[in-house]
Protein backbone atom coordinates (compact mmCIF):
# COMPACT_ATOMS: atom_id res chain seq x y z
CA UNK A 1 0.00 0.00 0.00
CA UNK A 2 1.30 3.40 -0.93
CA UNK A 3 0.10 5.22 2.21
CA UNK A 4 1.78 2.63 4.43
CA UNK A 5 5.05 3.02 2.58
CA UNK A 6 4.92 6.82 2.72
CA UNK A 7 3.61 7.38 6.22
CA UNK A 8 4.38 4.09 8.02
CA UNK A 9 0.80 4.04 9.32
CA UNK A 10 0.45 0.30 9.65
CA UNK A 11 3.66 -0.08 11.64
CA UNK A 12 2.10 1.37 14.79
CA UNK A 13 -1.45 0.94 16.13
CA UNK A 14 -1.44 4.47 17.55
CA UNK A 15 -0.37 5.97 14.21
CA UNK A 16 -3.21 4.27 12.33
CA UNK A 17 -5.72 5.24 15.07
CA UNK A 18 -4.60 8.89 14.95
CA UNK A 19 -4.77 8.96 11.16
CA UNK A 20 -8.19 7.28 11.18
CA UNK A 21 -9.48 9.74 13.77
CA UNK A 22 -8.44 12.65 11.58
CA UNK A 23 -10.24 11.10 8.65
CA UNK A 24 -13.44 10.68 10.68
CA UNK A 25 -13.42 14.40 11.45
CA UNK A 26 -13.93 15.02 7.72
CA UNK A 27 -17.13 12.96 7.84
CA UNK A 28 -18.14 14.60 11.12
CA UNK A 29 -17.82 18.07 9.61
CA UNK A 30 -20.08 17.04 6.72
CA UNK A 31 -22.62 15.48 9.11
CA UNK A 32 -22.71 18.63 11.25
CA UNK A 33 -23.09 20.89 8.22
CA UNK A 34 -25.89 18.75 6.77
CA UNK A 35 -27.65 18.70 10.15
CA UNK A 36 -27.42 22.50 10.44
CA UNK A 37 -28.95 22.89 6.98
CA UNK A 38 -32.06 21.02 8.14
CA UNK A 39 -32.27 22.81 11.49
CA UNK A 40 -30.56 20.28 13.75
CA UNK A 41 -27.87 21.50 16.16
CA UNK A 42 -24.78 19.43 16.85
CA UNK A 43 -21.70 19.36 19.03
CA UNK A 44 -18.51 17.28 18.70
CA UNK A 45 -17.41 15.77 22.01
CA UNK A 46 -13.95 14.80 23.17
CA UNK A 47 -12.53 14.56 26.68
CA UNK A 48 -14.24 11.32 27.65
CA UNK A 49 -12.71 8.17 29.13
CA UNK A 50 -12.01 6.11 25.97
CA UNK A 51 -11.31 2.88 27.88
CA UNK A 52 -14.67 3.08 29.68
CA UNK A 53 -16.57 3.97 26.49
CA UNK A 54 -14.87 1.24 24.47
CA UNK A 55 -15.60 -1.29 27.24
CA UNK A 56 -19.29 -0.38 27.34
CA UNK A 57 -19.64 -0.49 23.56
CA UNK A 58 -17.73 -3.77 23.37
CA UNK A 59 -20.06 -5.29 25.98
CA UNK A 60 -22.95 -4.30 23.71
CA UNK A 61 -21.23 -5.95 20.73
CA UNK A 62 -20.76 -2.68 18.86
CA UNK A 63 -16.98 -2.70 18.32
CA UNK A 64 -16.63 -5.99 16.44
CA UNK A 65 -14.54 -7.76 19.07
CA UNK A 66 -12.06 -4.94 19.57
CA UNK A 67 -11.73 -4.14 15.89
CA UNK A 68 -12.81 -0.53 16.46
CA UNK A 69 -12.26 2.21 19.02
CA UNK A 70 -14.09 5.47 19.67
CA UNK A 71 -12.19 8.65 18.89
CA UNK A 72 -14.98 11.20 19.44
CA UNK A 73 -18.70 11.52 20.04
CA UNK A 74 -21.20 13.84 18.46
CA UNK A 75 -24.51 15.00 19.88
CA UNK A 76 -27.35 15.97 17.55
CA UNK A 77 -30.68 17.44 18.53
CA UNK A 78 -33.18 20.26 18.48
CA UNK A 79 -33.03 23.31 20.72
CA UNK A 80 -35.51 23.50 23.57
CA UNK A 81 -35.80 27.24 22.89
CA UNK A 82 -34.49 29.59 20.25
CA UNK A 83 -32.11 32.21 21.60
CA UNK A 84 -33.97 35.51 21.76
CA UNK A 85 -31.19 37.85 20.83
CA UNK A 86 -30.50 39.72 17.64
CA UNK A 87 -27.69 38.51 15.44
CA UNK A 88 -24.62 40.68 15.52
CA UNK A 89 -22.16 41.25 12.75
CA UNK A 90 -18.84 43.03 12.76
CA UNK A 91 -18.19 45.44 9.95
CA UNK A 92 -16.13 43.93 7.15
CA UNK A 93 -13.45 46.60 7.71
CA UNK A 94 -12.93 45.30 11.26
CA UNK A 95 -12.49 41.69 10.14
CA UNK A 96 -10.70 41.68 6.79
CA UNK A 97 -7.49 43.40 5.82
CA UNK A 98 -6.93 43.45 2.09
CA UNK A 99 -3.28 43.31 1.04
Amino acid sequence: MIFNRNFHLLEDKRAIFDWSSKQTYIALANMMTAAALIGIDSCPIEGFDPDAVNRILEEEGLLENGGFNVSFWAAFGYRAEDPHRPKTRNDMENIVKWV
